[in-house]
């Protein structure tokens, strides 16, 4: 008897007989995860975790973003958590900057250095193809431990060694080879300034994982992105061939399907809220991990307006949320003493919509200038 074919058999039939979940019921698991569906009284460095990190290639998007998820979020909260080095500023997934924690820091820079390695051999690979790594890794980190320094310094400083090379990517081969974050002022609440960097070990204090788990992380995604894909988990990462690890762990999970047949997967307790729930509607950041996180993002943004919020120059534009998706865009102007909100829909919306919006619109208008003595909320249609 030929188990291993009845097995493929029995594994193919499970799939094909999965349930179905609708774009609808994605979108409110989504949402439920994401800590969207009502604002929750976590503190934010908890906040921080569930979501596996938050994307801050601006240093306000994750203010933002936390203020729409918890409740009486003050920016100081987060501005402690960078100060005390308990949370950190680091190119992770996708090698985009991410704000995580320190833990998640350690645990999962490990885990993506493939996608950092691929996207350095992609831009400067064969400019230092002949480079000794170890020389060059053992140079940048000594110049960054000794005192931060931005990529400009970096490449400068590197170049006196090998002049013969790009200072640019001598920079970003820092960047690949050594685990560097931003240290504050960078990602400060109300503060500017150049991106200086130092090692993630000197930083806090401790080592990178020596064994890190990437079964652990695909369940943490899951958690809080799930249902997902395959597909799905390696455009939120960068990472790719996961079929395997998602198989190793299949016993551990359970399956649906999407409208299109795809598999997906998901933690057995993780929610999955009623499709017809009603949702509030939202202001969510630039760069929100919400949009980045899935190949097929139609659980939350329509293609027909991906355009709209996507950017030829790479700036994933602030959104507001209506009925849990995308249905506009937003801006806030400051001068003067008056702090002006413009909402741009996608669509007409009801005036009982828009009353709901200019009132979640008058608290991010505080929350975000509330030095300001006026505010004004404007609809452009």
């Amino acid at each position: 008897m030929n188990t291993g074919k009845k097995k493929v058999a029995i594994t193919q039939a499970s799939r094909e007989t999965a349930p179905i979940l609708v774009k609808r019921a994605l979108n409110r698991a989504l949402l439920e995860r994401q800590l969207l569906l009502r604002r929750v009284n976590l503190p934010p460095l908890a906040a921080i975790e569930h979501l596996v990190g938050m994307q801050a290639q601006a240093p306000n998007p994750p203010y933002f973003g936390l203020w729409a998820r918890l409740e009486g979020f003050r920016q100081e909260e987060l501005s402690c958590l960078i100060e005390e080095r308990k949370a950190v500023r680091i190119a992770m997934m996708r090698s985009t900057i991410h704000l995580v924690s320190a833990r998640d820091c350690l645990e999962l820079r490990p885990l993506v250095q493939s996608v950092h390695d691929r996207g350095f051999n992609g831009s400067y690979g064969k400019s230092l193809a002949d480079i000794d790594e170890q020389a060059l890794a053992a140079a940048g980190r000594a110049l960054v431990e000794a005192k931060p320094m931005t990529f400009s310094e970096i490449g400068k400083r590197l170049s006196e060694e090998w002049p013969d090379r790009n200072p640019d990517a001598l920079a970003a081969a820092i960047r690949t080879l050594v685990p560097l974050v931003q240290v504050p002022p960078r990602g400060l609440w109300g503060q500017s300034g150049q991106a200086s960097h130092t090692s993630s070990e000197q930083w806090l204090g401790s080592s990178l994982t020596s064994e890190p788990r990437l079964e652990l992380m695909i369940k943490r995604y899951l958690s809080a992105f799930g249902p997902a894909s395959v597909k799905d988990m390696q455009a939120w990462s960068g990472l790719t061939k996961l079929r395997e690890v998602f198989e190793k762990i299949r016993p551990d999970l359970i399956c649906f399907r999407d409208e299109q047949g795809n598999e997906l997967f998901d933690l057995p307790e993780a929610p999955r809220p009623d499709p017809d729930i009603a949702t509030p509607p939202r202001f969510l950041g630039e760069f929100d991990n919400i949009l980045l996180s899935h190949a097929d993002r139609t659980r939350i943004i329509d293609d027909t307006y991906r355009n709209r919020v996507f950017t030829k120059n790479g700036i994933i534009r602030s959104v507001i949320l209506v009925d849990g998706f995308v249905s506009g865009i937003w801006s806030l102007k400051r001068g003067s003493g008056t702090a002006i909100l413009t909402i741009e829909p996608f669509m007409k919306l009801s005036s009982q919509v828009q009353e709901e919006l200019v009132v979640e619109g008058a608290k991010l208008l505080k929350f975000a200038a509330g030095d300001d003595p006026t505010h004004e909320i404007q609809f452009i249609t």
